[in-house]
C-alpha cells in the first residue's frame, strides 16, 4: 500500500502577511550592515582610485563637485557623470551595483522635488496631462538638471566612500585643515550608526520572538511608534554617555584619527590631482 503525498495547500494571505513587517525591518537592517561592509571591501581592492593618496581624492572630488554645481550645461554634468562611472569601473567597483546604488533612491527624495517644477515652471507645453496639466519645456530641463546635478554629486561622494576607507578620510580632512569640530561629528556619526542599526536589529529580533499569531494593521502600526520611540530614547541616552565618558577621559574639543595610514605625495598623485583640476575647470568654462 503505498502512501501519496498530501499536496500543500496554499497559505491564505493574512497567514503570509504575519510579521511582515518586522522581516522586512530586519532585511533592511541587514542590507545596510551589508553595504556598509562592501564599502570597506571595495576600499582596500586594488584599483586606480584605491592607489591614490586620500588627500588627492578629497580635494579632486571637491573640484568636481564644484565644477558640477557651476555648471549650466546638461551636456557637461552628463560628461562628468560619464567620467564618474568610468572612474568607478577603473576602481573595481560594479557598475551595476554602483548606479542601482544611486538611482534607487533617487526618484524618492530628488524627484519628489523635481516633480512640480515639470509644471509650474512657465514656459511652452510639452506635453498636455489629463485635469488640465501640462509639462512645460523649461520645467522639464530643470527637472533634468536637479536630477542630473544630485545623482552625478552624489555618486562622486559614493566613489570617494567606496574607494577610501573611512579613517583614511577623516585624516585627510584634518591634514587639509578642515575643523576638529566637523571631523568629529563624522566620525562619530559613522561609527554609532553601527550600533544603532545593530540595537534596531536587535529590538525587532526579540519583537519577532515573541509575538504569537497575526498582528492586525493597527498593532503593526503602534508596534512600529513604540519601537521608534524607544530607539530615540536608546539614541539620546547613548549620546550622554558617550559625552560623559569623553569628558572623563580628557577630551577638550581635539578629535584622534584611528589611522595609520601614512600619506605621501608621489608623482601619480601630483598628476591625477593636475588631471581633476583640468576637467573641473575645463567643465565651468564649458558649462557657461
Amino acid at each position: 500500500m503505498t502512501s501519496r503525498a498530501e499536496p500543500a495547500l496554499p497559505q491564505p494571505a493574512s497567514v503570509r502577511r504575519r510579521n511582515g513587517m518586522v522581516e522586512r525591518t530586519l532585511a533592511g537592517i541587514s542590507q545596510a550592515m551589508e553595504h556598509a561592509l562592501f564599502a570597506e571591501e571595495t576600499a582596500r581592492r586594488a584599483g586606480l582610485l584605491q592607489a591614490l593618496d586620500p588627500r588627492v581624492k578629497v580635494l579632486a572630488m571637491l573640484a568636481l563637485l564644484i565644477a558640477v554645481a557651476l555648471s549650466r550645461s546638461l551636456a557637461v554634468i552628463a560628461g562628468l557623470y560619464a567620467v564618474t562611472l568610468a572612474l568607478a569601473w577603473a576602481s573595481a567597483i560594479p557598475l551595476g551595483f554602483f548606479i542601482k546604488r544611486v538611482w534607487l533612491f533617487l526618484p524618492f527624495f530628488t524627484g519628489v522635488i523635481a516633480l512640480p517644477a515639470l509644471f509650474i515652471t512657465p514656459g511652452p507645453p510639452l506635453a498636455q496631462l489629463p485635469l488640465g496639466l501640462a509639462i512645460t519645456r523649461a520645467g522639464a530641463t530643470t527637472a533634468l538638471f536637479l536630477l542630473l546635478r544630485v545623482s552625478t554629486s552624489v555618486s562622486l561622494a559614493a566613489l570617494l566612500i567606496f574607494t577610501t576607507p573611512w579613517n583614511d578620510v577623516l585624516k585627510a580632512l584634518g591634514v587639509l585643515r578642515v575643523p576638529d569640530a566637523v571631523i568629529l561629528i563624522f566620525g562619530m556619526t559613522y561609527r554609532y550608526i553601527y550600533l544603532l542599526l545593530r540595537t534596531a536589529n536587535d529590538m525587532f529580533l526579540s519583537r519577532k520572538s515573541r509575538v504569537v499569531g497575526r498582528l492586525s494593521g493597527a498593532e503593526e502600526r503602534r508596534m512600529i511608534g513604540a519601537s521608534a520611540g524607544v530607539l530615540l530614547g536608546k539614541s539620546l541616552h547613548l549620546s550622554s554617555e558617550v559625552y560623559l565618558a569623553m569628558q572623563s577621559r580628557g577630551y577638550r574639543s581635539h578629535s584622534h584619527t584611528p589611522s595609520v595610514a601614512t600619506f605621501v605625495m608621489r608623482r601619480r598623485d601630483w598628476a591625477a590631482l593636475f588631471i581633476a583640476a583640468l576637467i573641473a575647470a575645463a567643465a565651468i568654462v564649458l558649462g557657461r
